[in-house]
């Protein structure tokens, strides 16, 4: 997942793929740059996606470790770019961070148009996330509570009725009950749907070592178009008069992005929306995460310096619509200049569980042996 043109600074970007040499922009073009706002898409389109958009990956690594439970301790920082804001667009940008469960969901700015608050949908589904993850996974949760990220996500959906909007979510679980030859194995269960991103960074050789990019999602675009991602819906007739609910469930359960990860403590979790990953290279957010902890830093870190790493990230994407000193635009995953978006990011650091109360701590096992 790590190998895409998207993501590999070697190659140019897609305006430039052609041969044809690109032109700098002025300030003023930079202002005006189209690569801005999400467009709603239509039930008939997200159905004839699915099947080409849907992930199930397991991704296991038998690290020599020691084997206890572990969570999140994470962070995030947000901002509206600021071209955006100066023409009165809302910021519908939703995180979560608890010790079980981080979230991003990116609310459809388009929805505004129709009078819709476009950050309530996605407020209120990682509201319902954070609470059945903490139902289902705390200690003493009967057996089979947790039965993976695609019912905790369709359920919170479900319980967002009757609030219209659209939203694109990633949402990555630390779930503890796993067990691989009968020992302990934390996993971090990734769901994603539509573009915001997640990416796991890892210290391969030792602590001595940088952290490395190890895993990272993709993004699902309707026939790749920038502006049409895959998306949690509910709308009215206004927008789309074949809607039903029936269209997001499948969306959830046939159109899904979904991993399991291997979780090993010290390992940092970054997650954005779309405006993160179409603006920076992984290259970039790794150099970020490895400025600030670097081989030989205490360990854990504290939520204050993941907050920071957050917003060094976010601002390094708003800096990519700004023209330097010679007129030029850097370089983007999304072409030069990258784009005028909403900005969120998550940043979190997998550590060791020490309260047993903690409601990471998963109830019930599940062994991949069976």
């Amino acid at each position: 997942h790590l190998d895409t043109p998207a993501r590999r600074r070697v190659l140019a970007p897609a305006h430039r793929r052609s041969g044809e040499r690109a032109r700098k922009p002025t300030m003023a073009q930079a202002k005006q740059l189209p690569r801005t706002g999400t467009f709603f898409a239509e039930a008939s389109n997200q159905l004839n996606s699915l099947a080409a958009l849907q992930r199930r990956e397991q991704q296991l690594a038998e690290l020599y470790t020691k084997n206890k439970p572990l969570c999140f301790n994470g962070a995030a920082y947000q901002k509206t770019h600021p071209i955006k804001a100066s023409r009165g667009r809302k910021d519908a940008d939703v995180t979560l961070t608890t010790t079980s469960v981080l979230g991003v969901a990116d609310g459809v700015s388009q929805i505004e148009d129709y009078g819709i608050d476009a950050s309530l949908l996605p407020k209120d589904l990682l509201r319902r996330c954070e609470i059945l993850a903490e139902d289902q996974l705390r200690p003493g949760s009967r057996e089979g509570a947790y039965r993976g990220p695609i019912p905790l996500v369709r359920q919170a959906f479900e319980g967002t009725a009757p609030i219209l909007g659209s939203t694109t979510l990633v949402l990555a679980v630390l779930d503890n009950s796993t067990r691989i030859h009968g020992k302990l194995h934390p996993m971090i269960a990734v769901i994603s749907i539509g573009d915001c991103e997640l990416l796991v960074l890892r210290r391969i050789h030792g602590q001595s070592s940088r952290l490395e990019p190890v895993f990272q999602t993709e993004m699902q675009r309707i026939d790749g178009h920038v502006q049409t991602p895959l998306q949690l819906a509910r709308v009215d007739g206004r927008i789309d008069p074949t809607f039903h609910d029936g269209i997001t469930i499948e969306v959830i359960e046939r159109g899904s992005a979904v991993h399991c990860i291997s979780a090993y403590e010290g390992d940092i979790v970054v997650m954005g929306s779309d405006g993160v990953f179409d603006n920076v290279f992984t290259d970039e957010i790794a150099e970020i995460v490895n400025s600030v902890l670097r081989p030989g830093t205490p360990y854990p870190a504290e939520e204050s310096v993941l907050a920071f790493i957050a917003r060094r990230i976010v601002e390094a994407c708003h800096a990519k619509t700004v023209p330097d000193v010679t007129g030029s635009l850097p370089d983007a995953p999304i072409g030069r200049g990258g784009k005028i978006d909403d900005t969120s990011c998550v940043v979190a650091e997998v550590v060791e569980l020490l309260d047993e109360g903690d409601r990471s701590a998963g109830g019930g096992t599940r062994d991949i042996d069976d």
